[in-house]
């Protein structure tokens, strides 16, 4: 990190203070307002932190005029062609891609970790048998916490790195059994000659009954949808993990939370939201109706797998996505699939419509994931599921970084407070219905008691 000079903020009452601008590797400079506060009284307001940095990072950077992204360095065109996810995965840990000895030890140590507590099986049986896997995954991810937590010292950097090695080799395990939990079929353990993404295919469509046989394109597709998802800078739940991580909290229960901000439909269900909207469309014909709705302000159908929150240009991901799709549905013999017709068509009206390239609206890498993962046999409720696996490398590779730095502090945002100014309490028996519908009930457009709906469901039921 370099110095790139300073800014001049002028005040109303004319005082004028500077500011550092502090500039990184790559990317815009960034404003240092550490001291604002100190030197003049005043916080910065900026709801979802889209014009602010929480964090110096080395891991992972977005270029999202450019349609770049990086692991540590290495863009994700050439590691998606070049690499796999464990050796994706050492790149994280250690910030570097591993030699041939150095990968195999790895495996083995991820194979030797994939394994999990007999009594943590037990606790899928207190889900519901229809429960969300995601509800699953963030209760049991969550739950290794209190299995690895008594000798747990997260100051310690081998510890730290072993915990990284741990959550990567139990998610697909994890998930996996969320997944048999689900559909009440048997356990399927992990097996030490499988590679990482075959082990996960396996232990989620092996039965005891008959053998079951890898793909190895299928594999090599699933893996590459783990790499392209691994780490994606301070998105949500990057976020969520560090703000959870900051109060030095178990590191599993910090990665419980990521699932949880994950779990979202604006962070993690999107490539599930565009097949509900290719099925939607339903055929080639139905495409111009649905392009002029996603233009119309009074129609609340959105183009789902177009455009992203930072890329403002092609998702370099979705480029793989793409031949992925292609190559999986070649595979199965079923290259014609109606769905994947229809998004290629869908792609190429909407890049050929002014409206959508003005707007930069191209299609990202949910646009073709969740037909490769249909493809692949992946229950829809899962895709946000094979997300968090994928993402578990880049959540625990956040914390890990957050936990080495020497300036490390408790994250603690501001707000700016609208509410009542500071006023008297009046006591219980001085307080007026009136007074209730006047402090609880303008937001409501309440003028009685009987006009809050609280107030009235419990009247009718008896209570009052």
């Amino acid at each position: 990190m370099e110095s790139g000079g300073e800014v001049r903020l002028l005040l109303p009452d004319g005082r004028e203070v500077t500011l550092p601008i502090m500039v990184g590797t790559a990317g815009p400079p960034m404003i240092d307002i550490r001291q604002l506060q100190a030197k003049t009284g005043l916080f910065t307001f900026d709801p979802g932190f889209t014009c602010t940095g929480s964090c110096e990072s080395k891991i992972t950077f977005i270029d999202g005029e450019k349609g770049a992204l990086w692991y540590r360095g290495y863009r994700i065109e050439d590691l998606a062609n070049k690499v796999d996810f464990v050796e994706v995965c050492y790149l994280l840990i250690y910030g570097d891609l591993p030699s041939l000895s150095q990968k195999r030890v790895f495996e083995r140590e991820i194979k030797c970790e994939m394994m999990i507590h007999e009594q943590l099986i037990h606790f899928y049986r207190g889900f519901k048998s229809d429960a969300h896997p995601m509800a699953i995954m963030t209760g049991v991810v969550g739950a290794l916490s209190a299995f690895m937590h008594d000798d747990l010292h997260v100051e310690d950097p081998k510890q730290r790195e072993m915990c990284a090695i741990r959550l990567i080799a139990k998610m697909p395990t994890i998930a996996a059994i969320a997944y048999k939990t689900s559909v009440g079929q048997p356990i399927v353990y992990p097996r030490s000659d499988l590679s990482y993404t075959a082990n996960f295919l396996h232990m989620m469509f092996a039965l005891p009954t008959e053998p079951y046989e890898v793909n190895p394109v299928l594999s090599r597709a699933l893996d590459s949808i783990f790499l392209l998802h691994a780490d994606h800078e301070q998105n949500a739940s990057s976020s969520t993990v560090r703000i959870a991580g900051s109060s030095q909290a178990n590191p599993y229960a910090c990665v419980a939370a990521g699932i949880a901000s994950l779990w979202g439909p604006a962070h993690g269900g999107a490539n599930e939201a565009v097949l509900n909207m290719l099925e939607e469309i339903g055929s080639k014909d139905r495409i111009p109706e649905f392009l002029a709705r996603a233009k119309s302000k009074n129609d609340t159908f959105r183009l789902m797998g177009f455009g992203h929150r930072v890329y403002k240009n092609f998702d370099p991901r979705a480029v793989r996505m793409r031949e992925m799709c292609l190559e999986v549905l070649g595979e199965l013999g079923v290259q014609d699939d109606p769905l994947f017709a229809l998004a290629m068509e869908l792609e190429r009206v909407a890049l050929s419509d002014e409206y959508f390239v003005s707007r930069k609206l191209y299609p990202n890498v949910d646009f073709y994931s969740g037909i490769v993962l249909q493809a692949l046999g992946i229950p829809k409720t899962m895709f946000t599921v094979l997300f968090a696996v994928a993402r578990s490398i880049g959540w625990i590779t956040q914390w890990m970084e957050m936990m080495s730095e020497s300036t490390q502090k408790i994250s603690r945002p501001r707000q700016l407070y609208t509410g009542h100014g500071e006023r008297d309490c009046v006591p219980l028996e001085d307080r007026s219905d009136d007074h209730i519908v006047k402090h609880i009930g303008l937001a409501r457009g309440a003028k009685s008691i009987n006009d809050l709906p609280h107030m009235a469901y419990r009247q009718e039921r008896g209570s009052f």
